[in-house]
């Protein structure tokens, strides 16, 4: 039996990358899953390749309607609602604080704090009701470390960690449960959009990045593996099932380690360049 049984889940942004791994994941933990997306041709098949233990609602995040109409498509469907995953997002812009577009940056903001926000709002009240639930949003370590994520993406991440622990203390007496997590860098195709591919095309590219995230990776990570959807995906079955019922208001980094310190191996490499210059062969 799958610790997820009979669980009903709303993945929002389950359509691709990590909330479509993490639809797949709850469902083989016998889950039903519903997964909302602004791309139905994906969320249709994804539904589908689940059987009766999945339904597609399209919802655009940032239209407050579609939020409520999601929750209560569920209702009607399923009777109840155990999980909330919020992972609708993306990239965000390039530019640095000087060449900023407010425009870019608001949408930005919409989309993963006002969708958050709002998913949370017509959720809250289905979970207040049973005296259970548990809210997952994915945020990133691009909210707690800069540098790692585009800057309005980066403000919005750290708005989603702030607004997670506020709505745990606010929701824990209803027995209802709140966290996230931070992802660091996760072979998907969120990097293929940021760069303008195409949406459509975007999840065909993730494979081919593996060796740059390799390379690029290998001073800053200690696990030395490329990070996938299916660890983050992980952690999500163990904060929506019971085996995490005293967890509440918490950030989990699902990084390889990186924000916890550089690899010891690059470290040793600095100690040792340092000790050459400062002890040359034969003093």
């Amino acid at each position: 039996m799958g610790v997820l049984k009979d669980r009903v889940a709303v993945v929002v942004g389950g359509t691709s990358g990590i909330g479509a791994e993490i639809a797949r994941a709850f469902v083989g933990a016998g889950a039903r899953v519903v997964v909302a997306g602004r791309r139905e041709p994906q969320g249709t098949r994804l539904a589908r390749e689940f059987g009766p233990n999945g339904l597609f609602v399209r919802t655009d995040v940032v239209v407050e309607g579609d939020v409520e109409a999601l929750m209560a498509t569920t209702m009607d469907r399923f009777a109840r609602l155990d999980c909330l995953v919020n992972s609708a997002g993306a990239g965000g812009s390039a530019a640095g604080i000087v060449n900023l577009d407010l425009d870019r940056l608001a949408q930005t903001l919409r989309v993963h704090v006002g969708g958050t926000v709002a998913a949370m709002k017509y959720a809250a009240p289905i979970m207040i009701s049973q005296r259970s639930g548990s809210i997952i949003s994915i945020a990133s370590i691009g909210g707690r470390v800069a540098g790692w994520t585009f800057l309005d993406n980066s403000a919005a991440k750290a708005a989603v960690l702030q607004l997670s622990r506020s709505v745990a203390v606010e929701l824990a007496e209803h027995g209802v449960r709140v966290n996230s997590i931070s992802p660091g860098p996760i072979l998907t195709g969120i990097f293929a959009k940021g760069a303008g591919i195409d949406h459509q095309d975007a999840d065909q590219t993730a494979d081919s990045l593996e060796p740059v995230f390799r390379d690029r990776l290998e001073l800053w990570q200690p696990i030395q593996r490329v990070g996938l959807p299916r660890d983050v995906a992980a952690v999500a079955i163990w904060l929506a099932s019971d085996a995490a019922a005293f967890v509440t208001g918490q950030d989990f980094s699902v990084d390889g380690g990186i924000t916890a310190g550089r690899p010891a191996a690059v470290s040793a490499a600095d100690r040792a360049a340092m000790a050459r210059v400062l002890l040359p062969a034969g003093t």
